[in-house]
């Protein structure tokens, strides 16, 4: 692997702010007045002679040295949330430092490979290796709201406690134009969120894609019949679970002669304009061709366990006719077959 590596910081750091102003700076800095900075010093309440105070403590300023930056020097920018694409995943954040907590070890060895895999993809060194610990080379990061090119290591490690397994990411060094700096809190509480959304991304990109070769083999050999819901209503029954043929229903629709507008995959529809295909698509398919008007139509998937209903409604919301469904379904079955 290479020692260094130039990452981009995606839109979840620049689209936030980056339409509020030109200037790196300002998209950090609270707009304008910063007159709260000549305020002049409290000094004590004077009170008449004899007169017993009475005070509400709900406003008693506190005492003390309190370190912080002010003005300008004050980053504005909301905190990185991290994103939960890992399912039954928690993120803890402590100190500025994440760990993600998972019930079952075999899910914590696959986060685990996620990441080394992500840092290899992404050309991201280590400086050191073991089986339960990895302390990262240099890694820059490039982003609209920044003056300079940030660069960071992390030591990502293994944890185990209370019966949970964790993947903890720790930002260890820091460096402003290359030269090195100090790890403030700000840093680890932005950074090591960035770092962490990178391995979350990483293991959801890594599910759909295996959710879709699953769906693509086991699509092939699905039986699609008409049947009826738990109504007594006529539907189309495609015999695989909810999940496995919606992962091909933007592939088997279009070929249909259906475009595609809108879906909701937790609610189960999808609105498409027909079209019917030429005569060559027909021959080729060997199917009859539907005599379904040209029109917007939506698609209604019911999940009924090891089984899919689909459902057609018209322009106006009504059920298209049985016998439409039944010319539609060895279309349906005959594309899934191709």
């Amino acid at each position: 692997m290479k020692l260094s590596h130039q990452l981009v910081v995606g839109s979840l750091a620049v689209l936030v702010l980056s339409a509020c102003s030109s200037s790196p700076a300002q998209r950090r800095q609270a707009k304008n007045d910063f007159a709260y900075l000549e305020t002049k010093p409290l000094t004590p309440w004077v009170l008449p002679e004899g007169a017993v105070p009475q005070f509400y403590p709900n406003y008693t300023i506190p005492e003390g040295q309190f370190p912080g930056k002010i003005g300008r020097k004050v980053d504005i920018r909301p905190p990185q949330q991290i994103l939960e694409l890992i399912p039954g995943a928690r993120a803890e954040r402590q100190n500025g430092e994440v760990t993600l907590w998972m019930i079952r070890q075999d899910e914590a060895d696959r986060v685990w490979q996620t990441a080394l895999t992500m840092m290899e993809e992404r050309g991201i060194g280590a400086v050191e290796q073991s089986d339960n610990r990895v302390e990262t080379s240099w890694i820059n990061w490039v982003s609209e709201d920044e003056d300079t090119t940030l660069g960071s290591r992390y030591e990502l490690t293994r944890v185990e406690a209370n019966n949970r397994f964790g993947f903890k990411i720790s930002l260890i060094d820091w460096r402003e134009d290359g030269k090195p700096m100090p790890v403030t809190a700000s840093n680890k509480e932005r950074y090591n969120a960035f770092m962490t959304n990178l391995v979350t991304s990483r293991y959801d990109q890594q599910v759909r894609e295996e959710a879709t070769r699953r769906a693509q083999e086991l699509v092939k050999q699905i039986p699609i019949t008409m049947g009826s819901d738990r109504s007594g209503l006529p539907v189309i029954i495609a015999r695989t679970p909810y999940d496995v043929l919606w992962q091909r229903l933007p592939t088997l629709l279009p070929e249909m002669g259906f475009t595609i507008e809108e879906r909701n995959q937790s609610q189960g529809t999808i609105k498409a304009k027909y079209a019917s295909p030429d005569d060559q698509f027909w021959n080729h398919i060997g199917v009859k061709p539907m005599n379904l008007r040209a029109g917007t139509y939506t698609f209604l998937f019911g999940d009924l366990g090891n089984r899919t209903s689909v459902n057609v409604t018209n322009s106006a919301g009504k059920p298209v006719e049985e016998e439409l469904l039944k010319e539609m379904a060895p279309v349906l079955a005959a594309i899934a077959e191709k």
